[in-house]
C-alpha cells in the first residue's frame, strides 16, 4: 500500500503547484514515518517547508526508486 502511494505522489509532484507539492510532502512525511522510511519523511518534511525547491524532489525522487526497491525486496 506505502509503494502505491508513494508511486502515485511521485507522479503527481512533476505536475504539482507548490500548494500541492506541500499537501504531498505532508502524506509522505506521514506515511513514510508510519512505516519507518524516516530518510523520506525528513526530505519529505523538508519539501513541505520548502515547496519549490526543485533539488529537495529530486533527492525525495531518488530516496522513494531506493524505498520501492527495498519493499519490493522484502516482500519477495
Amino acid at each position: 500500500m506505502f509503494r502505491k502511494q508513494l508511486t502515485s505522489a511521485m507522479a503527481a509532484f512533476g505536475k504539482a503547484d507548490a500548494d500541492e507539492r506541500r499537501r504531498l510532502a505532508h502524506a509522505l512525511k506521514g506515511t513514510g514515518r508510519s512505516v519507518g522510511a524516516f530518510h523520506l519523511a525528513d526530505i519529505a518534511e523538508r519539501i513541505e517547508r520548502s515547496p519549490f525547491d526543485r533539488s529537495l524532489v529530486a533527492n525525495l525522487n531518488e530516496m522513494a526508486v531506493r524505498t520501492c526497491d527495498f519493499a519490493a525486496s522484502v516482500n519477495r
